[in-house]
């Protein structure tokens, strides 16, 4: 290519042309996302569901893409140094409008949650939440498959020839991916025996907090220190799992100890008003409420209080424990029973004393 062909009319002014289209499509993309974009968000928002809101927001980012590819294929067209119909060209095009649809689509795959729960709410379907995001990112993993085995064809690459090749090296594969066909098995048995769900608060010999996700390799937990432990999917498999946040009640017991001078009409009494006090409060559980004198212990009279809240709140738990506790308080005062503490009493000879002092003075 000459200098002079470079340099020629024709040429500066094929290049100004190709610059300034190229510059328009820049302005139309600027335009379109401040002014039609936000038009037709405004719009998808009146609609009856939220599924045409969500696909705008995904295609967000790659409509904007899409403009500067276009920009760039029609700008080729009076380029002077590249041909538009160059096949090398093409393909590349070709393959980045297949990135445009493919960012689309994976966007779109994270709000397949609001799909699943809009199929659960209508047809109540029992889609446990632990499945939504694994479902979201073995779509988002397909979407990635398919589009990149579509570039690869695009560019006359054997795809096919390329499975061959994993088929050939699949059991040296297996024994390098051990760890990890393990941790994906442990994902499935963690979603089909359903232990926990998002959200759970969880004990397990690694861990306890609350489940924030699970992926095909590992769960993430957030402790109540606010650290996030990630624990690999066959470990967690493998281990005994608590699941607190299936508790239905939970469960309050201790022993209150009183004097020994108490009266057995005040200790009846006293007895009476926790029991009544307790199946009458709104918090406790009707179902299991035990309230007995329960033993003589070395220094008190012991009475057993044994029943459940209805919330599992941890917070709100502690609330009505303390409630509880200044209630019984109350009882006590009106009944004049004491707190029974850890006593001991000692009792002294005082005829082996007097004998003692005598037996001193005449021996002195």
């Amino acid at each position: 290519m000459s200098w002079e062909y470079i340099s020629s009319y024709e040429t500066l002014r094929d290049l100004g042309i190709s610059i300034g289209i190229f510059v328009l499509f820049l302005l139309f993309r600027k335009l379109f996302t401040k002014y039609v974009f936000h038009l037709i968000l405004k719009m998808s928002k009146k609609t009856p569901t939220e599924f045409f809101s969500s696909v705008c927001l995904s295609f967000e980012q790659p409509i904007r893409l899409l403009f500067i590819i276009i920009g760039i294929y029609v700008a080729a067209g009076y380029f002077p140094f590249i041909e538009q119909t160059n096949p090398l060209f093409l393909k590349l095009i070709r393959a980045s409008v297949i990135v445009v649809i493919s960012w689309g689509l994976y966007n779109l795959s994270s709000g397949s949650s609001l799909l699943f729960m809009k199929i659960n709410e209508r047809f109540h379907f029992e889609v446990d939440q632990i499945l939504i995001p694994f479902f979201s990112k073995a779509i988002r993993f397909i979407i990635i498959a398919i589009s990149l085995s579509i570039i690869a064809q695009e560019f006359e690459y054997d795809v096919n020839g390329f499975v061959a090749g994993l088929g050939l090296g699949g059991l040296a594969f297996a024994l390098a991916a051990k760890d990890a066909i393990g941790n994906l098995f442990g994902g499935v048995i963690i979603i089909t025996e359903k232990p926990f769900s998002l959200g759970d608060w969880i004990m397990t010999p690694s861990v306890e907090g609350t489940v924030e996700d699970i992926s095909f390799r590992s769960t993430r937990v957030r402790t109540f220190a606010q650290a996030v432990v990630t624990v690999p999917n066959a470990t967690l498999a493998n281990e005994s799992i608590t699941n607190w946040s299936k508790m239905g009640k939970r469960q309050i017991t201790f022993r209150l100890g009183v004097n020994y001078n108490t009266s057995k009409d005040k200790l009846e009494n006293t007895v009476k008003q926790i029991e009544s006090l307790l199946k009458n409060h709104a918090s406790i559980h009707k179902d299991t409420i035990f309230v007995t004198f329960d033993q003589y212990n070395n220094s008190s009279l012991d009475i057993f209080l044994y029943f459940f809240t209805n919330t599992t709140v941890w917070g709100d738990y502690l609330k009505i424990k303390e409630e509880i506790n200044f209630k019984i308080m109350e009882i006590l005062e009106t009944e004049g029973v004491s707190v029974a503490f850890p006593s001991r009493t000692l009792y002294l000879d005082t005829k082996s004393e007097n004998s003692a002092k005598v037996a001193i003075e005449r021996g002195s």
